[in-house]
């Protein structure tokens, strides 16, 4: 990749940054091993952010989502499924490439070198259903089905999968805290060699979480064909020379599907067009 493109890819990285940083400054909590717990909490970030991370301010919508979704908590409830579908029309997964933390280590951990970098194999296009299977089975139906004497359900995807969690949460909060240290057993041990494999896996292959696992990204998904700020192709400009598609991390052909379900915004299709035929706009009223 030539330093242009490089350049171009850091812009990006310098938002997620500055957004995980914003999302997650509540500094005093790194430093004494405690979780904020202000009004703030009340509130969802849009992205993947561990609602133990010391440093969070805000809440994950999917372990809102979990928490709620079998409770008789109809306005809370109401509320992290509004902002589901708000965040979700409004942005799609431009909230995937830009605006969530986890994302953004997995970017990271990427560029690291490696001598054969997978892109895509046999089965990819099956295991990308994984995430949806995720998100009806972990997130809407063992919560709500699966409870204990008191009617209420466990936040099964955190507790059982979530590895932005347990690199956000678990570990800072273990390594700050004595007593919890002693606490630790089986299903901490189980939820860092998940971590592990699924650092291991960023390095070969762009996104694992991302592609196969992450419930959020499967809500964002479903509104990625109408959101608001969509992807649009000019198709007389277009010369249809493969670039985008070729530099497209997700596999995803831009000047075909401008607007795919596993785009995540990340904005390279748009700057490698040697015609500017692909550009962003914002949807009004309007089809493509």
């Amino acid at each position: 990749m030539d330093k242009k493109k490089r350049t171009n890819e850091w812009g990006r990285h310098r938002v997620q940054i500055l957004w995980a940083f914003l999302t997650n400054s509540y500094l005093v909590g790194f430093a004494k091993g405690k979780i904020y717990q202000g009004k703030l909490k009340n509130l969802c970030v849009p992205g993947l952010n561990c609602y133990s991370c010391p440093g969070a301010l805000g809440a994950c919508p999917i372990g809102a989502m979990q928490a709620v979704v079998g409770s008789w908590n109809f306005k809370l409830a109401f509320y992290v499924a509004g902002f589901l579908m708000f965040v979700g029309a409004l942005l799609g997964r431009f909230v995937c490439g830009c605006l969530c933390p986890f994302g953004l280590i997995q970017d990271l951990l990427h560029k690291i070198p490696f001598p054969k970098k997978i892109s895509t194999f046999r089965g990819d296009r099956l295991l990308r259903k994984l995430k949806y299977v995720i998100f009806i089975v972990f997130v809407i139906l063992m919560p709500m089905f699966v409870v204990d004497l008191l009617g209420q359900g466990a936040p099964f995807f955190c507790k059982l999968i979530c590895p932005a969690g347990t690199l956000e949460g678990g570990v800072p909060l273990v390594l700050l805290n004595q007593g919890m240290r002693s606490a630790i057993g089986w299903l901490y041990a189980w939820k860092n060699l998940l971590l592990a494999v699924i650092i291991i896996l960023s390095v070969i292959i762009y996104r694992p979480f991302c592609k196969y696992i992450c419930p959020l990204g499967a809500v964002y998904s479903l509104f990625q064909p109408i959101s608001v700020f969509r992807y649009r192709v000019d198709q007389e400009a277009c010369t249809h020379c493969g670039a985008c598609a070729k530099i497209c991390k997700m596999q995803v052909d831009p000047s075909k599907s401008p607007n795919h379900m596993e785009c995540i915004r990340c904005g390279q299709c748009i700057k490698v067009c040697p015609t500017s035929a692909i550009t962003s706009n914002i949807r009004r009223n309007k089809k493509q």
